[in-house]
């Protein structure tokens, strides 16, 4: 049953006797209008003191010229209620999107880790493959990433092929220059 919807003046929000007392006279309305909107009594409950709250954060802006407070409060339920729609469908698209795929195990996170090391030793190796000069970084290039002999690398360079091979070892050790956590992952290079 509706609280009756006489209004005896403006509600004086801004003390807790008079928030009191506004919330004892609509707290039943508020909540019927809410749970004709949902059907979750637990749920139902959390959105009515939402929506209390919410009156009480925007009682500075209430007007009484413009209408009965519960008209006022419905607005303020429908805002709530309108937002909590919102965050249902975001977490319902998020759920929707997870749906299929599964979390990941202590294999598959060591697997992630095994990666992000190997990406992490490529990088260095990179990085010194990037600081070899020229002539070594050429040699280097067309034997291993080309995959020509040295004989081969040294026809395309115009060398001899003991520079070819002079080159390649000066760019191996260059390489393989000890570095403490990346030293196994370069071995595979040799």
């Amino acid at each position: 049953m509706r609280s009756p919807r006489h209004e005896t003046g403006p509600p004086d929000l801004t003390t807790p006797e008079g928030f009191g007392a506004f919330y004892e006279e609509h707290v039943d309305a508020v909540l019927g209008f809410v749970t004709r909107r949902v059907a979750d009594a637990h749920l139902a409950a959390d959105l009515t003191a939402d929506i209390f709250l919410a009156a009480m954060g925007s009682a500075g802006s209430y007007r009484h010229r413009r209408g009965v407070t519960v008209a006022w409060l419905f607005g303020i339920a429908r805002n709530v209620l309108a937002g909590h729609a919102r965050g249902q469908a975001r977490e319902n698209g998020a759920l929707a999107r997870l749906s299929g795929r599964r979390l990941l195990d202590d294999e598959d996170v060591a697997a992630l880790e095994e990666r992000i090391d190997a990406q992490r030793a490529f990088r260095a190796v990179a990085e010194r493959h990037a600081a070899l000069s020229e002539p070594l970084r050429a040699a280097l290039d067309l034997v291993v990433i080309d995959e020509l002999t040295p004989a081969e690398a040294a026809q395309a360079l115009g060398v001899t092929q003991a520079t070819v091979r002079v080159r390649l070892h000066r760019a191996r050790r260059a390489l393989l220059a000890p570095v403490p956590s990346t030293k196994p992952e370069l071995e595979a290079i040799r």
